[in-house]
C-alpha cells in the first residue's frame, strides 16, 4: 500500500509540473483591492499549495474532533 501511495504522489507531482511548465504567460489577477500581474504558472502553484495546506488543516481538525 505504501508503494501505491508514493507512486500516486509522484504521478500527481509530475502532472502538476507539466501543467506549470505549459502555462508561463503573464496574467492579471485581482485579489481584494489589489491587481497583480504574475505568471500563470505561479498562480497555479500558489493555488495548489494553498489547497494542499487547507486539506491538511481540515484533516487535523476532523481527526481531533473524533478523539
Amino acid at each position: 500500500m505504501n508503494k501505491v501511495k508514493w507512486t500516486l504522489i509522484c504521478v500527481i507531482a509530475g502532472l502538476l509540473a507539466i501543467l506549470l511548465l505549459q502555462n508561463t504567460e503573464p496574467v492579471e489577477t485581482r485579489i481584494f483591492f489589489t491587481s497583480l500581474v504574475m505568471p500563470r504558472a505561479f498562480l497555479l502553484l500558489a493555488t495548489a499549495v494553498l489547497g494542499f495546506f487547507c486539506g491538511i488543516i481540515l484533516t487535523l481538525v476532523v481527526t481531533r474532533k473524533r478523539k
